[in-house]
């Protein structure tokens, strides 16, 4: 069975492909969404965080139903226990009921929702698409492709590019001590190139988990830090998770009719590996591009190269992130505890003099931090906060 044409056809419904199809619904496009899952937001995958900065760069009204709690902001913990924090505001999500807020909102715009629609065909033919779902066909001017690290366009077109992923894995457990922060431990023995997380929610429950690339222990390492948090009593109500881009944009994010969104594109914040806002944002950009592309009647990567040029001034320098996040997971225990002792207790307010005096502490307890990119890692801690896209 055929349908009519689209001016763009959205493969997924996460944040980043539902606000795509809000964004481009609200300049007057028609739009279709292909959501593989009989809902949106359903499996959730994620750690659930939100900061207040990007909820109101949004303009969001967020129904109760999808906060579950408000957070003060985020702790890193070192491994011998020393932590700091950043004070920034925001919340942390029931996320289903988040996604589905923004796809309805969607709807009621006028986007058009294929709910059960995996997309397993992708062909372009004289200047437009046709996209195959099960036994549909649907046309579309373009294509944005928001389906996650499933990355369908890179596959379905074989354009020969992947994303480096590591593994999250998380539970979500009751009556876990609690005080409003996001807690993230930076304990290598348990998490190996990566970290460890307590994220509190509603009703004393958390989400509690870890990312490694070490992805055949991953549940071992997390029943290691539940029992050592003394946590392995409590009920845990279930278990999530999946995987997740890591290494920063891919090569080419827009072609012919095509964008990329989301951790589709590779956008996650290279330390925490939050993804919503990026998302959220790319998703704005893509509909931006989309809405223009259409006005003209032109759909070839000469008007959509736009959006690289979007994403590219707005978003942080991920290859500096990387190194950095790569330097912070070389180091030891030790040398991490010695890093930790240099911060602040608080690090959201430092002038630069608070950030040379880190400097000098970190050369006079270990001057070879310094040939280890400390400096780097560092700015991978600034790079995390809300106004670079961190959460």
């Amino acid at each position: 069975m055929s349908n009519g044409e689209f001016d763009i056809a959205i493969i997924g419904s996460g944040p980043a492909g539902a606000h795509a199809a809000l964004c481009g619904a609200r300049k007057g496009l028609d739009v279709a969404v292909f959501e593989e899952h009989k809902r949106a937001g359903e499996p959730v995958h994620c750690g659930e965080c939100l900061s207040d900065l990007a909820i109101s760069k949004f303009n969001f009204t967020l129904p109760a139903e999808a906060v579950s709690a408000k957070v003060k902001g985020v702790r890193v913990i070192f491994p011998d226990g020393h932590s700091t924090v950043l004070n920034e505001g925001g919340v942390v999500l029931e996320k289903h009921a988040f996604e589905q807020y923004i796809s309805k909102s969607a709807e009621e715009n006028g986007a058009k929702y294929f709910y059960s629609a995996r997309v397993n065909g992708l062909a372009r033919h004289g200047g437009a698409w046709e996209i195959t779902t099960g036994a549909q066909t649907h046309s579309s001017k373009i294509v944005i492709d928001a389906s996650g690290v499933a990355q369908a366009s890179s596959k379905l077109l074989a354009m020969e590019q992947e994303s480096s992923t590591v593994l999250g894995a998380q539970y979500l457990m009751e009556d876990i001590p609690q005080d409003g922060y996001l807690d993230f431990y930076l304990w290598p023995r348990l998490a190996p190139n990566g970290y460890l997380w307590m994220i509190p929610k509603s009703d004393g429950r958390a989400n509690v988990g870890l990312v490694t690339d070490e992805k055949a222990k991953v549940k071992a390492y997390l029943n290691q830090f539940v029992k050592e948090m003394g946590w392995d009593k409590k009920k845990t109500q279930k278990s999530f998770g999946g995987l997740i881009p890591s290494s920063g944009p891919l090569p080419q994010t827009y072609d012919d009719g095509l964008m990329l969104v989301g951790d589709a594109a590779g956008f996650t914040s290279p330390l925490f590996e939050g993804g919503t806002h990026l998302g959220l944002m790319s998703g704005k950009f893509a509909a931006d591009v989309a809405a223009m592309a259409v006005s003209a009647k032109e759909y070839d990567s000469r008007v959509l190269c736009q959006y690289e040029r979007l994403w590219s001034a707005e978003f942080p320098d991920y290859s500096k992130l990387i190194a950095g996040k790569e330097a912070l997971y070389s180091f030891t225990d030790a040398e991490l505890d010695q890093i930790g002792k240099s911060l602040p207790k608080e690090l959201s307010s430092m002038s630069v003099l608070d950030k040379a005096g880190i400097l000098l502490k970190i050369l006079s307890m270990n001057p070879g931090l310094v040939g280890k990119n400390a400096i780097g890692a560092l700015m991978g801690f600034g790079y995390s906060r809300a106004s670079y896209y961190g959460w």
